[in-house]
């Protein structure tokens, strides 16, 4: 493939139209370090909660585990050489390996737009589960990305990647390398982040530019970067870096009004601008100014008026103005009602920084809800680049793939999916938080005593929770305890087969101070009882069916002409043998109900008129 010409001008010329100095020599910025995976789990001044290193937790069993497993093994797989043809070919170097194809593939899309963020994902598994082949395959990536990069300056892997969408090729470059050298040890990629910012500068539009109500490119979205600039200032140490990162804020249209109290969301392309939300939460961590705070809080209060009961929003990948009835009119004008794996992690992103930042349980049922019914509810990706990408809440809707093979998706899936484990416990000094249930185990120190966690549950299913503590000596803690939302009483606590009084509103984290010893048991019970949720304010007899964090679907029940099923919360039985699996009389007509992430080839409803 043929290079771009003049590239020395090209980079003086436009690096001086973007009003700042090329990246190079050892510049430093005076207060920079090295932010190593250890320190970022330790938190910031503003943090109330502190995030786990993923090495700390260890998912055991249940339905995220399996999951987890699938995507470690499916990203695990791919050939390193089809990964690296489309940036060798670029580069004018041998370039072993079948083209990928699709949006990645030569001639495609975005190619190599997905790269980072399989490395990244990569990365993430291999610390927590602590497999070697996981760091080895980083290496190998990185070091092949790196001798492409060494014969051609610029990181693009073909004309579609800088010419439609070069921030957002750029933030996702950037991630894979900070995780490659965070996560996986791989010291050569902190070196080549700052090259890849110089080889892409030239490139991206020298100021902020928004994406209001644009889906088809050319179009950028340099707002989505800075988090990741942040990031990078630290690790390269160069202050123009952290300059780009507080250019690229989306003050005066965005953020602003937000934090005003504002709500702006409506038109705007709906992934990208919950994903900036992330960059507001890291500008309030790194300038400290409150109102990136607030525009968080109130982006998050917005976002949830106009979420269909799965936590997902933006149908035909644009936000809606709440009150106006769009979410019930998409219900049958469109078949693209979220685009799960990106606006999952985006949204799972954002309730961490939330919860980091406020202490605030809500922000764990919503991240509860967005996860069992967005990410884990996708239809498995297969090895030909076939992934998922909606999710579809019209009637008779099935799990289909996106009609091009490696979008976007396929990239925030893995990176998904690799994060649960950072969603399911947090802590602060001297409390330990548990946000999630699963069976998984933490290891945390408290007043410099090693202690583990470890949760038995077979929760959604179940309404029961344990959680045994291992200390080799006694630990004075509090064990915080989330209590969702959806809870219509406060759950039962007992503490080694006692049951205890402590404040436990739905919708707080319980608090359970005492002195730890090895073996201490807490069991939770939390009933779930069926309950209905409408699709908005404007059409409160249009509802879907929750049990719990779960929405739930009928299966195989509409067709062409079918009435859609009307829902009789009180007449719903549960199938005696079968888990999670309801039944409910229709005119005649049986109608089975499961939860929604079980559904992988049958056609279903998640909606129903009210009985």
């Amino acid at each position: 493939m043929k290079r771009p010409t003049s590239r020395r001008a090209f980079l003086q010329s436009a690096a001086t139209a973007a009003g700042i100095g090329v990246i190079g020599g050892r510049a430093r910025w005076a207060r920079a370090r090295a932010l190593t995976a250890h320190d970022a789990a330790q938190g910031s001044a503003v943090d109330r909660l502190r995030e786990f290193d993923y090495r700390d937790v260890a998912l055991t069993g249940g339905p995220l585990k399996a999951q987890y497993d699938f995507i470690h093994a499916h990203y695990l797989a791919l050939d390193n050489d089809r990964l690296l043809q489309i940036y060798r070919e670029h580069a004018g170097l041998p370039a072993p390996g079948i083209d990928m194809g699709g949006w990645y593939g030569a001639g495609g899309f975005i190619p190599g737009h997905s790269f980072g963020q399989y490395v990244s994902g990569i990365a993430r598994i291999g610390r927590c589960t602590g497999d070697e082949a996981c760091r080895t395959k980083v290496h190998e990536l990185i070091h092949g990305f790196g001798k492409a990069l060494d014969a051609n300056p610029v990181p693009y892997a073909g004309e579609g990647a800088w010419k439609m969408w070069p921030a957002y090729v750029l933030d996702k470059h950037m991630i894979g390398l900070i995780d490659a050298y965070r996560l996986s040890g791989m010291q050569p990629a902190r070196g080549l982040i700052p090259r890849v910012i110089r080889g892409a500068l030239p490139f991206i539009s020298p100021v902020s530019r928004d994406r209001i109500g644009v889906k088809t490119p050319p179009y950028d979205e340099t707002y989505i970067v800075s988090e990741n600039l942040f990031t990078a200032a630290h690790l390269t140490g160069e202050r123009s870096v952290r300059d780009l990162a507080v250019k690229y804020l989306l003050d005066k249209p965005y953020f602003d009004p937000l934090a005003r109290g504002e709500n702006v969301l409506a038109g705007r392309q709906a992934y990208s601008h919950v994903m900036a939300l992330s960059s507001a939460a890291k500008a309030y961590i790194e300038l400290g100014e409150p109102r990136y705070r607030e525009a968080i809080v109130n982006g998050w209060k917005f976002l949830d008026e106009q979420s269909y009961a799965t936590g997902g929003w933006g149908p035909n990948e644009l936000l809606i103005a709440p009150g106006t009835g769009a979410l019930y009119s998409s219900l049958t004008h469109t078949a693209d009602h979220f685009e799960t794996p990106c606006g999952t992690y985006a949204t799972m992103k954002l309730a961490r920084y939330l919860l980091r930042f406020t202490g605030d349980a809500r922000y764990g049922d919503g991240l509860e809800r967005i996860m069992w019914n967005g990410l884990l509810a996708v239809r498995p990706p297969d090895s030909n680049g076939n992934s998922p990408y909606y999710s579809s809440y019209n009637p008779d809707a099935k799990k289909v793939f996106y009609p091009q093979k490696w979008p976007c998706c396929s990239g925030t899936l893995v990176q998904g999916v690799a994060d649960y484990v950072r969603n399911v416990y947090f802590h602060s000094p001297g409390s330990l938080y548990v946000n999630l249930f699963t069976p998984s185990q933490v290891r945390w120190r408290s007043g410099g005593r090693a202690v583990a966690l470890t949760q038995h549950t077979d929760y959604p299913a179940g309404e029961s929770v344990t959680l045994q503590v291992a200390t080799a000596a006694p630990a004075a803690f509090a064990l915080m305890v989330r209590v969702p939302g959806w809870l219509a009483a406060e759950p039962e606590i007992r503490i080694n087969g006692r049951r205890v009084s402590v404040a436990a509103a739905p919708g707080t984290f319980a608090a359970l101070r005492r002195t730890w010893r090895d073996g201490d048991r807490v069991e939770l019970h939390l009933p779930q009882a069926l309950r209905t949720q409408p699709v908005d304010r404007s059409h409160p007899d249009t509802v879907a069916l929750l049990r719990g964090p779960l929405l739930y679907s009928a299966l195989n029940f509409t067709g062409p002409g079918t009435p859609v099923p009307q829902l009789d919360v009180a007449g719903i039985t549960p199938v005696t043998g079968v888990a999670e699996t309801y039944r409910q009389m229709d005119r005649g007509q049986q109608i089975l109900f499961v939860p929604f992430y079980k559904v992988l080839n049958e056609s279903y409803n998640v909606y129903f008129q009210r009985a």
